[in-house]
């Protein structure tokens, strides 16, 4: 019984600070690894190579604004199936070729 508060205690502090994450503008470099789920060794990769928008405002410490992290996750959409067959149908409907 002890154990499953405990447990639950746990689940409601993680849950706690994750809906922190989505209310702050700016991310310190925890954070932002955190928000996206990668390891902080992966998030000094991206930010060294300069692949994800960022900012170092005394040279040293990290910040990240949310509202350009949550674009940067979103680049690249992966198109469905459906939506690739309706852009083939268009294409064939509004290219034909006069043979």
């Amino acid at each position: 019984m002890e154990n499953e508060i405990i447990n639950k205690l746990a689940q409601l502090e993680h849950i706690v600070k994750a809906s922190n994450l989505c209310q702050k503008e700016v991310l310190t470099f925890s954070e932002f690894c955190k928000y996206c789920g990668i390891s902080e060794s992966h998030g000094y990769k991206l930010t060294s190579q300069n692949r994800v928008p960022h900012y170092k405002p005394s040279g040293k410490m990290v910040y990240f604004k949310r509202s350009e992290i949550d674009d940067w996750l979103l680049k690249n959409p992966v198109k469905t199936i459906d939506q690739i067959e309706l852009e083939a149908d268009d294409y064939v409907t509004f290219h034909k070729r006069k043979i």
